[in-house]
C-alpha cells in the first residue's frame, strides 16, 4: 500500500480509503469484519464512515458494527485512522426540534459524543461536516470544533459536499482564529462528474485541504458491469443516467480493453494520478470487491492515456477563474 499525508496535517494515510457505508445495509456484520480485516493486512489504514449510515431508523448501524470490531483487540483500533461525519437527523427524541439536519455547537457536542459510544472509541481522528450549514455562525463551528481537539476527542476537521467558497470562508475564519482549519474536502468525484475541477479541487489543493472522493464509480456506471453481464442495482432515473453515457462507457470500455485493465480500476487509478486527491473511497459490498480494488494502487496511467480518457469524459473545462474568462 502507499501513503500519503492528509492534507496540510502530517497525518499519513492510505492511497486508498474504505467507506463503510454498506456495512450493516448490504453487508452483514460477519463480512463486514472481513472486509476491516483484510483491509488492515493490506496496509489500508484509513477508514471512513458517518452516524446516519445504516439509515433512516437504523441510522448509527454502521458505527456500532464498527465498534464492535474495535473491542476484538488485536491493535484494530490503534492502527485505524477513523473518520466519521456529523449533519444529519439521527432520529434522537431528546433532540427535539434540533434533530433537523445541520450544524450547531449542540448538535457537535451531541452528535460527537454518540459517535464515540457506538464506536467504542474516546476519540475520532477525522470528523468531517456531512454538508455545510450556512445558518451557522463560522465562529460557533470552529468554537465547538476547537473545544473537541482540545479535549482530545478529535484530532482534525475535514469537510464535505462544500462549494469551493465555503472552504475559502472556513479557511480564512479559522486563520483568523490562529487555528489549523480543514485538513480534507470529501466530495463526489469521477470521470462522469468532473464539476469539481472547477472550484472545489483548485480551493482545496491552495488552502492545504487534501480531497477524498466519494462514488469514485458514479454509483457503479463506470465499473464496467454493463459490457460483462451486470447492470448493476439501477433505479429508473440511473437506467436514464445509463442511456445518457452509454457511448461514452462503450468508448471507456474499449480503451480499458486495450490497456488490459477493467474499467473501475483505471478509474481509482485515474482518480489516484490527480495530485490533488488524497484518497479514492472504495465501499465495497465484499471481501471480493475490496481485494480487487487493491490492484488500483499499483497501476499507473501514462500522459497519452489520459489524454484519451479527457477525450471521452471532457472535464469542465479547468480550474477558475480561467474557465469563465480568458
Amino acid at each position: 500500500m502507499k501513503y500519503t499525508y492528509l492534507g496540510q496535517s502530517g497525518l499519513r494515510v492510505s492511497r486508498l480509503c474504505l467507506g463503510t457505508m454498506n456495512f450493516g445495509v448490504d453487508t452483514d456484520e460477519k463480512e463486514a469484519f472481513r472486509i476491516m480485516d483484510a483491509a488492515l493486512d493490506a496496509g489500508i489504514n484509513f477508514f471512513d464512515t458517518a452516524n446516519i449510515y445504516g439509515w433512516g431508523e437504523n441510522s448509527g448501524r454502521t458505527e456500532e458494527i464498527m465498534g464492535r470490531w474495535f473491542a476484538q483487540g488485536g491493535g484494530r483500533r490503534e492502527k485505524t485512522v477513523l473518520a466519521t461525519k456529523v449533519y444529519g437527523d439521527m432520529h434522537d427524541p431528546y433532540d427535539g426540534p434540533n434533530r433537523e439536519a445541520g450544524l450547531s455547537a449542540y448538535k457537535i457536542r451531541r452528535h460527537l459524543e454518540g459517535s464515540l459510544r457506538r464506536l467504542q472509541t474516546d476519540h475520532i481522528e477525522l470528523y468531517q461536516m456531512h454538508h455545510v450549514d450556512r445558518n451557522v455562525n463560522w465562529n460557533e463551528l470552529w468554537g465547538a470544533f476547537e473545544t473537541a481537539v482540545h479535549q482530545g476527542k478529535i484530532g482534525y476537521v475535514g469537510s464535505s459536499n462544500f462549494a469551493g467558497w465555503d472552504i475559502a470562508v472556513a479557511q480564512g475564519e479559522a486563520k483568523a482564529r490562529g487555528a489549523l482549519g480543514l485538513v480534507s474536502e470529501q466530495h463526489k468525484y469521477n470521470l462522469l462528474c468532473r464539476l469539481p475541477e472547477l472550484e472545489v479541487l483548485p480551493a482545496s489543493k491552495a488552502l492545504g485541504l487534501g480531497v477524498i472522493p466519494w462514488s469514485p464509480l458514479d454509483g457503479g456506471l463506470l465499473s464496467g458491469s454493463h459490457r460483462h453481464g451486470g447492470a448493476g442495482r439501477r433505479s429508473g432515473e440511473r437506467n436514464e443516467r445509463f442511456a445518457q453515457v452509454k457511448p461514452q462507457l462503450d468508448a471507456y470500455g474499449a480503451l480499458c480493453d486495450e490497456l488490459g485493465a477493467p474499467e473501475d480500476l483505471v478509474s481509482l487509478a485515474w482518480l489516484l494520478a490527480n495530485p490533488a486527491v488524497t484518497a479514492p473511497i472504495i465501499g465495497v459490498r465484499t471481501l471480493e470487491q475490496f481485494e480487487r480494488s487493491l490492484r488500483a494502487v499499483e497501476l499507473t496511467l501514462d500522459e497519452s492515456t489520459l489524454k484519451r480518457i479527457d477525450e471521452i469524459f471532457p472535464g469542465p473545462g479547468g480550474d477558475a477563474p480561467k474557465a469563465y474568462a480568458w
